[in-house]
């Protein structure tokens, strides 16, 4: 009989196939393996280390060439610096000269520094651990001469507590039909590979929801969308998903026509879907959903993964290529958004019962000038490779707004001392994230270039509920009336001035609630980038007679859980 479980879907889609556990066992080959004087050992690790690098180097230049498979090579290119790096050598010869043996030797190396990052307790830093084992694991195999397993004819679903991703970006989309991740990390390099080749994955498999009954060779079907896993499914449950992924191929195909169209209602009216990334490697993957620019980059992540602050120079190369593939499409840059659920070891930042509430953001931007100066620098001189925007996070008042703007003069200033290039036609906004920014809209809206409306904090901060406390979840709705109100007006502020206004938030990629938002008169929405082709499709079928049509019925709704089955019903 079948058995499911559930986990987190992150990657959409239905897929079948046979279980393939990843992640060798290198126990029994470590217990064989016969190791010679230290001096040996340490030549061997030298040699593993100098092969491993090549072939991640031809790997990587294999990858450069096609289009769809360049940010995996920029995920390769990581990798190969880690082992390029003289501190991962010299930790080497260090346990070999410990242990005599170099397998093991390397392996406890990478395995010491994969911890240090998992102590900074960051689930961005906690992914890189597993890129360092990866690596260890990688070069010791070279040592030991383990092969990579014989992959069949059948497609396989690739299932482990940790995948490493050289394992995925080894391996042959069409082979892969599916992800399950027993980490419950988004950020993790599996998860981006996994992504950019559109693979069903399903992550947060932990003990307690039984990722340990998978069993390798099992056959399985999985529901990204859903997060659901059907271990050893009836025919009846084959037959009946066999169909799901029938249309699921069709509406890939239909969605890809609507690729390069433009989201215009039927009577004319336009509203531009951009995409939120991460990094620059994920703006190709973004344009080949029909995103129609950049709303916004979260720069922080350009922060995480290193020991110390990244330097101009580091930021301006991040953005600049961010910038230069959006190809003249605007590119909105957020400043760093550290704190509260994103902690930086280095900035030294003390606890805090509430980081929500806390220091973070434009806060801390605002009192260290070593932090701010440099990045705003590193985007005005990236503005003249393209269109740029600057959004600044988390303001509350317009004396905040009005520092900002006088530290956007200093940095222009020392460039111009500095005698570098930068564009002087760069637009400065706002996310509206919490109450007070959105009632202060109409004040806001006389000194900001555009409105960016960040709902995943302004409905926690509205509605006094974590979105993050599975407790409450069900009080978290973006259809809150009082929600709605506050987005409303931030809109209306912005016509009543000339701006524009947009949405970066989840809320932006809920077909339902983009035709809300159309109605309301927004200009933008900013989306990850899988969700585009069905908001655009959504407002490529409502007028715009129509939407303010069923917004004038909702805002006459008394609750969010009633809105929501309205827009289902009439939608």
């Amino acid at each position: 009989m079948a058995e499911k479980i559930r986990g987190k879907g992150v990657i959409s889609g239905i897929a079948m196939g046979k279980i393939m556990l990843a992640g060798q066992n290198l126990d029994g080959y470590l217990v064989s393996y016969q190791p010679e004087d230290k001096e040996t050992e340490k030549s061997k690790a030298k040699a593993a280390l100098t092969a491993v690098a090549e072939q991640l180097r031809e790997g990587i230049e294999k990858m450069q060439k096609n289009e769809k498979t360049k940010e995996q090579a920029a995920i390769l290119e990581a990798h190969r610096m880690m082992v390029q790096d003289p501190m991962m050598a010299d930790n080497i010869e260090q346990k070999i000269d410990e242990l005599g043996n170099a397998p093991r030797g390397v392996l406890r190396a990478s395995e010491e520094q994969a911890k240090m990052f998992e102590q900074m307790n960051d689930e961005y830093f906690a992914a890189r651990a597993v890129d360092l084992r990866d690596v260890g694991k990688r070069i010791a195999k070279f040592i030991l001469g383990v092969k990579e397993p014989e992959i069949g004819d059948e497609k396989v679903i690739l299932c482990g507590h940790e995948i490493e991703p050289s394992v995925i970006a080894g391996m042959p989309t069409e082979k892969i039909a599916g992800v399950l991740l027993g980490s419950g990390s988004t950020t993790a390099h599996a998860v981006i590979i996994a992504k950019a080749r559109a693979i069903p994955t399903i992550v947060g498999l932990n003990k307690e929801n039984r990722i340990d009954k998978i069993a390798d060779g099992d056959h399985v079907i999985i529901d990204g969308e859903r997060g659901e896993i059907t271990i050893n499914p009836t025919p009846d449950e084959i037959a009946a998903y066999s169909d799901k992924i029938k249309k699921q191929q069709e509406l890939a195909a239909h969605y890809a026509a609507l690729k390069d169209l433009p989201a215009v209602t039927p009577d004319g009216v336009k509203v531009e879907l951009m995409a939120n990334i991460g990094t620059h490697m994920d703006v190709d993957n973004a344009m080949n959903y029909g995103a129609e620019g950049v709303g916004l980059f979260r720069s922080e992540f350009v922060f995480m993964g290193r020991q110390e602050i990244p330097t101009e120079e580091d930021q301006f190369k991040a953005y600049k290529e961010a910038v230069e593939k959006c190809k003249g499409k605007l590119c909105v840059i957020r400043t760093m958004d550290i704190g509260g659920d994103k902690p930086l070891p280095y900035l030294n930042i003390p606890h805090e019962d509430n980081p929500f509430l806390g220091y973070r953001a434009v806060r801390i931007s605002l009192q260290r000038k070593d932090l701010f100066l440099p990045q705003l620098k590193a985007i005005l001189r990236a503005g003249v490779y393209g269109k740029v925007a600057i959004m600044i996070p988390m303001i509350i008042n317009v004396n905040e707004f009005k520092e900002v703007k006088a530290r956007i003069e200093d940095a222009k200033a020392e460039l111009v001392h500095e005698g570098k290039s930068y564009s002087d036609d760069v637009q400065v906004g706002i996310m509206v994230e919490t109450p007070s920014a959105a009632v202060m809209t109409p004040v806001l809206a006389k000194y900001v270039d555009f409105f960016s409306i960040g709902t995943n904090d302004l409905v926690q901060y509205t509605l006094a509920c974590d979105r993050g406390n599975a407790n409450i979840s069900y009080l978290y709705n973006h259809f809150n009336p009082s929600v709605l109100r506050l987005i409303q007006r931030t809109i209306q502020s912005a016509r009543d001035n000339g701006i524009w206004a947009g949405m970066c938030g989840e809320m932006a990629s809920d077909p339902y609630a983009a035709v809300l938002l159309m109605g309301m008169g927004i200009h933008e929405l900013s989306m990850s980038a899988p969700s585009i082709p069905r908001v655009k499709e959504m407002l490529r079928k409502t007028s715009s007679v129509k939407a303010k049509e069923v917004l004038a019925d909702v805002m006459k709704l008394e609750d969010g859980d009633e809105i929501r089955e309205y827009l289902h019903k009439v939608l």
